[in-house]
């Protein structure tokens, strides 16, 4: 389905859990996840922390969806909004 989406024109962020499975469906932007039972949160964490957790993750898709890519690009490294902006 995201390979549709982006036939489209749209572009896609697929956020996953195992990234080889992403990575052979075709995915372009790949973001991993945190964990296959709680892919977008730790319920571990106090509620403060799991949604510094998530806008972290909704961050780095940002990122990706803002991003050119050629092919397949796994977003592993940690970026946020904030560091785009200082080196725009």
């Amino acid at each position: 389905m995201v390979k549709e989406i982006e036939r489209a024109g749209l572009p896609v962020v697929h956020i996953c859990t195992v990234v080889p499975i992403s990575l052979t469906v075709g995915a372009n932007r790949i973001v991993p996840a945190i964990a296959i039972p709680h892919p977008l949160g730790n319920p571990k964490l106090d509620p403060a922390e799991e949604k510094a957790l998530r806008r972290k993750l909704v961050e780095k898709c940002l990122v990706a969806l803002a991003t050119e890519v050629d092919g397949q690009t796994v977003f592993e490294k940690d970026i946020t909004l904030k560091d785009i902006m200082a080196n725009a």
